[in-house]
């Protein structure tokens, strides 16, 4: 995802994986990483739900379902992105799917 999503989403903590050092770790591994920092993962690896257990995870999980990763299109679901955020639960796979 584009890194400048994260000045649309100011009230957020968002960090990359790259940012905190995970770039070569498996899905399984990343969420455990991430579950010990914060409180919902942001992806848009579509696979990953089917990969893993996610309940197991104490961490929510955001897809966004896309074919276009670019700002302009996340933007047009911005509203329905912060809501998946704030709904999240550990273990919960939100699905944002754009047009």
């Amino acid at each position: 995802m584009p890194r400048k999503l994260r000045r649309e989403l100011p009230a957020v903590l968002v960090r990359t994986v790259q940012e905190e050092g995970w770039a070569g770790l498996k899905n399984g591994q990343l969420l455990r990483s991430a579950a010990s920092a914060f409180d919902v993962f942001v992806t848009v690896d579509q696979r990953l739900r089917y990969q893993q257990n996610m309940p197991k995870f104490e961490i929510g999980v955001v897809v966004i379902e896309t074919s276009d990763t670019t700002l302009p299109n996340l933007r047009r679901v911005l509203p329905e992105i912060q809501a998946a955020i704030e709904r999240a639960q550990p273990g919960d796979v939100v699905i944002v799917k754009t047009a």
